[in-house]
């Protein structure tokens, strides 16, 4: 069996982004080890779900675990890094932000990690973060920088199809489940993820939905119920979540997509 490694910004970007080929690494039994860059201080905080004198990070933390052990993580480790916040804000200056960390000093910290681990795979983030926030940035170039020292033979760059993106919104619109105005505007879609040319693998995660649900539920600090997230009827949440892409670091683009982040099988 092999080991994998995904590397992320903060609590809950684990779930969204690879929630499914956490779990389905895990149920083959594989070794799955989760690494946060930060503690998510700087989150929006959904109403009255602190309690009395916890702190934001603190109740990241436990979300976290949590989520972990919905996904069948076996280690889960944080870099110690400070949440930067969103473009553009004063805290993407602050001391300790993830934001502005040594990159090297990051990934040396990661690459420790991934030498402990002896991990097969790496899942980082594209060179745009998905949509552009600096933590997100920081993870592609860290996480980069760790796999070459580490020697990490496969490094898969989680992402979002951007024509698929468009489709769905086209659907979502049609099934009535997104009023005009609802959702990404064109301008935003363009400048999200990667184009579908640029692609290697599309992993069906439907048969572990559930599981990648769960987790998101579990971060309830920041994925309220009544969020896009967990207000979508099951077969919605499905059509919009059941796929994972990633960008094979060194391998050929486009379909036929590669299927699994452990072998260089390829659908028909």
């Amino acid at each position: 069996m092999a080991t994998l490694v995904t590397f992320h910004a903060h609590p809950d970007d684990e779930c969204i982004a690879c929630g499914g080929v956490m779990r389905a690494a895990a149920d083959a039994g594989h070794r799955v080890v989760l690494v946060v860059a930060t503690g998510g201080e700087h989150g929006e905080i959904v109403a009255d779900v602190l309690a009395p004198g916890q702190t934001l990070g603190e109740r990241r933390y436990e979300e976290t675990m949590e989520a972990a052990r919905v996904l069948g993580v076996a280690r889960t480790e944080f870099l110690g890094y400070v949440d930067s916040g969103m473009v553009g804000t004063e805290t993407n200056a602050a001391p300790g932000a993830f934001a502005g960390a040594d990159v090297e000093e990051a990934a040396q910290k990661l690459a420790v990690i991934l030498r402990e681990e002896a991990a097969d795979v790496l899942t980082v983030y594209d060179e745009r973060g998905g949509y552009g926030h600096p933590d997100h940035v920081q993870v592609h170039r860290v996480g980069m920088r760790a796999g070459e020292i580490a020697g990490v033979p496969r490094i898969h760059q989680a992402t979002t199809n951007r024509e698929e993106m468009r489709r769905l919104i086209v659907a979502a619109a049609e099934a009535g489940l997104m009023g005009e105005g609802d959702g990404p505007s064109e301008a935003d879609v363009a400048t999200m993820g990667t184009p579908e040319a640029q692609l290697t693998t599309r992993v069906d995660v439907t048969p572990w939905i559930a599981a990648k649900r769960a987790a998101m539920r579990a971060h309830s600090s920041q994925i309220a119920p009544d969020s896009f997230f967990l207000a979508l009827p099951d077969e919605a949440f499905a059509m919009a979540f059941g796929t994972e892409w990633f960008v094979h670091v060194g391998a050929d683009p486009g379909p036929p997509w590669e299927t699994d982040l452990f072998a260089d099988q390829r659908a028909g």
